[in-house]
């Protein structure tokens, strides 16, 4: 999700140093000091956020003190920092956020609120029930089980106090970009094979110069990062079988899928395979076609890797993949005759057959052997543990991204259980492509761009030569600089200044600069990213408490956050907010916190 994570170094000094309390020391801290409180005595609430959101804690500060709080502040300087005091239980609120990159519900609430997810502080049976009730169902269905999961989770239990939804905003050089090829997903990360100068004859002589945050790269193999440093790279680096759209419809544009198909029973999906992309690599500092095609082989290869958290180490996505039982190559072409599509009397053959020149006459286990134009192609199955339709919204994710076969078994040659993280460098690895002594770029590049090399300051793509060469989505400029930029602020002054021409992450409060210059585009469309406050679940007095979490809760004012910016962000019930149109909605009530609180002093 774009966040830093804390070095073990820095946590043992913030231990050592004594400026992080044990769980164990804040819970009985806790019992000793504020279980409870007399009819007269304000409730003392520690919120816990980063600099970076100082005027959100502001503004919920302020919420509180008037409802009647005795509220205190802790701010960190960084993401480090705060996830040490999160973890060692150092609050009852911390600010946070959650962006569904993957345009699907379930994203939005599996990890954060079932038992078992990976950032999960809730453990609730009912909770965990709707997430998976709403997982097997389709989009015409999962409104009603989304609802109640949302009401269980704000207003039956208050195990979260939703702030608001934030816009998604980009500002582009018009004087050098044609901003009508510039696209700004609500979900995915920026495609940069549609993007072209207004001068094209500039393809030929410069390079686009994009900006992200991070330049500490976690992995450029798709499946071991799921983060701000490598979402852009490797969606750009890799074909997958699916895409989505800019409002986050999962099509078969600019994918490895000529069309795809839902069988009857949500559980098998088929995708017909194109035969025009191959593999590029780098030598001497150059994209180059390896001959090897993109195939069915590679497809099976990379998503059976992806679902197995066991296949590398440090497996940072598999949990995005865990719903697939199997990927396997189709070459019965009878078994898409017999089956439909789901809810429909309509062939699965017919569907991937759609709008074809030439129709499927073979297929066939070898991608050396498909030949589209003779009739001759590939078909991948997959088939999910249960129903679950939104397997197409993973399967659209970076992470899904096809890699080689071959290439990653020529470098992974390592023992997963003794890897040695000093000795072994696994595909993908960011020192193969750094500067300097260790550069030995092994990239294989199924998608428009490869990396060919990166230092501190930047990283250089250039594009794939065989990659849809002669259609729409063959890359219109031949070369892109991401240049690493970490603050808002300077990156802003790089666009300003001409230094970039895209800057994708522009701050609600810097909107003004970019509509004001005659240079510029703002961008803004909505987005997945919602803002809101989790409840400390352990150890602490409101963990415990629903009528005092339900008291702070209703002294959330969402209307005062939206003046704050100026109508830049919109309100939201649950990060569910952005995806369903559940109707839930949070209104502040004072009487309410009133009686919640009087609730809570004779508990």
């Amino acid at each position: 999700m774009g966040k830093k994570l804390l070095s073990l170094a820095l946590l043992l000094v913030l231990v050592l140093a004594g400026c992080v309390q044990t769980k164990s020391e804040v819970e009985k801290e806790g019992k000793d000091t504020d279980t409870k409180v007399g009819p007269e005595e304000k409730v003392k609430i520690e919120v816990l956020g980063m600099g970076s959101g100082e005027e959100d804690l502001n503004i919920v500060r302020d919420q509180l003190i008037k409802n009647g709080f005795d509220v205190k502040l802790n701010i960190q300087p960084d993401y480090g920092t705060f996830k040490a005091q999160q973890e060692a239980g150092n609050y009852d609120l911390a600010l946070s956020s959650w962006t569904t990159v993957t345009g699907n519900p379930d994203y939005a609430v599996r990890a954060l609120f079932k038992s078992d997810g990976a950032n999960s502080l809730v453990d609730d049976e009912k909770a965990d029930e709707l997430i998976e009730q709403a997982s097997t169902e389709t989009v015409d269905e999962y409104t009603n089980s989304y609802k109640q999961l949302e009401q269980r989770l704000v207003a039956e239990k208050a195990y979260i106090a939703p702030l608001y939804n934030s816009f998604k905003a980009q500002g582009v050089n018009k004087m050098v970009l044609n901003p009508d090829t510039v696209r700004l997903a609500k979900s995915r990360a920026i495609a940069w094979e549609t993007i072209d100068f207004n001068d094209t004859a500039k393809r030929a002589t410069e390079p686009l110069v994009a900006q992200q945050a991070i330049g500490d790269l976690t992995s450029l193999d798709p499946i071991k990062g799921n983060d701000g440093s490598i979402n852009t790279l490797n969606t750009n680096m890799y074909v997958r079988l699916v895409n989505l759209t800019d409002d986050d419809k999962v099509v078969p544009d600019g994918s490895l899928s000529y069309n795809f198909a839902m069988a009857e029973g949500n559980s098998d999906y088929y995708f017909l395979l194109r035969n025009d992309i191959n593999f590029a690599a780098v030598s001497d500092g150059k994209a180059v076609d390896t001959g090897e095609r993109v195939g069915a082989e590679d497809v099976v290869f990379s998503l059976n890797r992806a679902k197995d958290k066991d296949s590398v180490p440090d497996h940072r996505t598999y949990s995005l993949h865990e719903h697939i039982k199997n990927a396997e190559i189709v070459t019965d072409l009878s078994e898409l005759e017999k089956a439909t599509v789901s809810g429909s009397d309509e062939t699965v053959q017919a569907a991937l057959e759609d709008g074809l020149d030439t129709k499927v006459s073979e297929l066939v286990d070898d991608k050396t052997k498909a030949d589209n134009s003779k009739g001759s192609y590939q078909v991948v199955k997959v088939t999910t543990t249960e129903p679950f339709p939104q397997v197409l919204n993973y399967l659209a994710h970076q992470s899904a991204g096809i890699v080689s076969e071959k290439q990653v078994k020529n470098i992974n040659t390592y023992d997963v259980a003794s890897f040695d993280v000093d000795k072994d460098i696994p595909y993908g690895d960011q020192r193969t492509v750094t500067e300097g002594a260790g550069y030995n770029n092994q990239l294989y590049a199924s998608g428009p761009y490869i990396l060919v090399k990166k230092n501190d300051y930047q990283a250089d793509f250039v594009k794939n030569p065989a990659y849809r060469a002669g259609s729409e989505f063959e890359p219109k400029i031949p070369a892109v600089t991401v240049r690493f930029i970490e603050d808002a602020d300077s990156a802003l002054s790089a666009l300003r200044n001409g230094e970039i021409h895209l800057f994708n992450g522009v701050p609600e409060t810097k909107y003004d600069l970019v509509e004001k210059d005659d240079n510029l585009l703002l961008q803004k469309s909505d987005s997945n990213a919602v803002t809101y406050l989790q409840f400390n679940t352990t150890g602490r007095t409101v963990s415990d408490s629903e009528n005092l979490r339900k008291a702070i809760l209703f002294s959330i004012n969402q209307d005062e956050f939206l003046n704050y910016y100026h109508g830049n962000k919109k309100k939201a019930y649950s990060t569910l907010s952005p995806l369903v149109d559940t109707g839930n909605e949070l209104i502040a009530d004072p009487n309410q916190v009133n009686e919640f609180l009087e609730a809570y002093r004779k508990e």
